[in-house]
């Protein structure tokens, strides 16, 4: 019974640890009704990652072309087009689309941080209760307290959970119709690099399951 005790707890420890780590999920998605059927013989498309931090919009976007180029489609950065500052201030419309459009993409796809929420917790140090007389450690008070000891004193502690929401809209290049969206949320992410290299992917993976690639 105790070695049965000792594999769930690990195996909850294992869940936890998991849960904790960095991930990313597409909470919603939406498809235009209307989409053309040649949507799917898109072949390239500009990329606009409208986030005020430079290093996460320089390493979001290379990781979204990157994956534009597995599936050979054409991809034009943001940051090779638009200058580093100029979501300080609000563009001219008109000198902002004749750019992307000189460019020859057909699509545009922009992604924007939404909202972003901190909630502190704390965390409980290792203390449980099994009240059965036939575990070891209930047959003295000796066993009993070296048992629990490093439970009962396992000081717990406080962590702070980070949750971003993103939102990811497909446009046709031609006219800035809204051709797909979605929404997403990532929680605690261990860093830039970890994100970037998922968020595409999930992406990626909703595009298909909305019919907008093929497998």
């Amino acid at each position: 019974m105790r070695k049965i005790t000792h594999w769930i707890i690990l195996l909850i420890a294992g869940i936890m640890l998991f849960s904790c780590t960095g991930s990313t999920r597409i909470t919603g998605s939406w498809k235009n009704p209307e989409i053309p059927a040649a949507a799917r013989d898109y072949k390239s498309v500009f990329i606009a990652a409208l986030v005020r931090n430079m290093e996460v919009r320089t390493k979001l976007e290379n990781a979204m072309a990157a994956q534009a180029s597995l599936r050979d489609i054409k991809a034009y950065k943001s940051t090779d087009y638009l200058a580093p500052r100029f979501q300080e201030k609000m563009p001219n419309r008109e000198e902002m689309v004749q750019k992307i459009k000189a460019t020859g993409a057909q699509t545009i796809l922009s992604v924007s941080l939404l909202d972003k929420h901190s909630e502190t917790r704390y965390v409980r140090g290792n203390l449980g209760y099994a009240p059965v007389p036939t575990y070891g450690w209930y047959r003295g008070f000796y066993a009993y307290y070296t048992h629990w000891y490093p439970m009962v004193y396992d000081p717990g502690y406080y962590v702070t959970d980070r949750t971003y929401f993103l939102e990811a809209n497909l446009y046709d290049a031609s006219d800035e119709k809204l051709l797909w969206s979605a929404q997403s949320e990532t929680v605690n992410p261990s860093g830039i690099d970890q994100f970037v290299q998922e968020y595409p992917q999930k992406l990626v993976a909703q595009m298909i399951r909305d019919g907008l690639l093929q497998k």
